[in-house]
């Protein structure tokens, strides 16, 4: 199937590894022209000189914080009106609500509320103005059935979804969709992380904590930055523009409800 994306420009954010550069990929294999943020310059271009070999668009790189002012605009000064927008950024950490002070709640709301929503302010208008736009939010399958133990994320990345219902629909007749991917799962070294503190709090090997996290799974195993990224680059085709405003939950059936 032919996308129709070839020669757009797009940015995307936490873009050197895992979901982000699963996106990236995705969308390079379509033609897209990219911008890639990420903080770790050398994890950032060597994925960037990846992505030149595999597809050979274009690939600019900003290593910065995209979660401050300052990194926003460095971001923006490279690429000020893309055709397309992937919001992500790394999720905060769990812990008891108890435990969590003022500060911890304003990080993960400048994280993952607020850094999307200036993204958004920023890039919004030009792309109605051209008649297309594409905002992929990646979120979390926590903000469908949440976590007890993400609370900082549960509200934090639920309070943007809030805000995209709305807005999603104020600009769908102009030609742009926001859409959000929430990933349940995935092979990436957030969960290795994860599955290595789970194996070290319960005496068990790494690989035992992961095959019995994979056995909760229907589909019996993580899901993949590749297909995740799949996913992303289909909501930014021209064969999206009637879908916005929605929710996609990437988890191998893990989520039991019917809506």
């Amino acid at each position: 199937m032919d996308m129709g994306m070839a020669g757009r420009t797009a940015l995307v954010c936490a873009a050197s590894k895992g979901l982000g550069r699963g996106c990236a990929e995705a969308l390079a294999a379509e033609g897209v022209n990219l911008t890639i943020v990420a903080r770790t310059s050398e994890t950032l271009e060597a994925t960037a000189a990846h992505i030149r070999r595999q597809s050979g668009v274009e690939v600019k790189t900003v290593a910065c914080d995209i979660t401050t002012p300052e990194g926003r605009a460095a971001a923006l000064a490279v690429c000020p009106q893309p055709d397309i927008l992937v919001n992500n950024a790394g999720g905060p950490p769990p812990g008891d609500f108890r435990n969590f002070t003022h500060d911890d709640w304003i990080r993960a709301l400048e994280s993952n509320m607020l850094t999307p929503i200036e993204l958004i302010r920023a890039t919004i208008d030009s792309m109605s103005a051209r008649g297309y736009g594409r905002i992929v939010n990646i979120t979390s399958s926590a903000v469908k059935a949440p976590i007890d133990v993400l609370g900082l994320s549960n509200g934090a990345r639920s309070g943007l979804t809030g805000f995209v219902a709305g807005l999603a629909r104020r600009v769908a007749s102009t030609g742009v969709t926001i859409n959000n991917l929430l990933p349940g799962m995935f092979d990436t070294d957030r969960i290795a992380v994860t599955m290595a503190a789970t194996a070290k709090a319960t005496n068990i090997s790494v690989d035992e904590a992961r095959q019995q996290r994979m056995k909760a799974i229907p589909a019996g195993r993580f899901g993949t930055p590749d297909e995740f990224g799949r996913a992303c680059a289909f909501l930014c085709s021209v064969h999206a523009g009637y879908i916005t405003g929605q929710n996609w939950l990437i988890d191998g059936g893990a989520y039991p409800g019917t809506f």
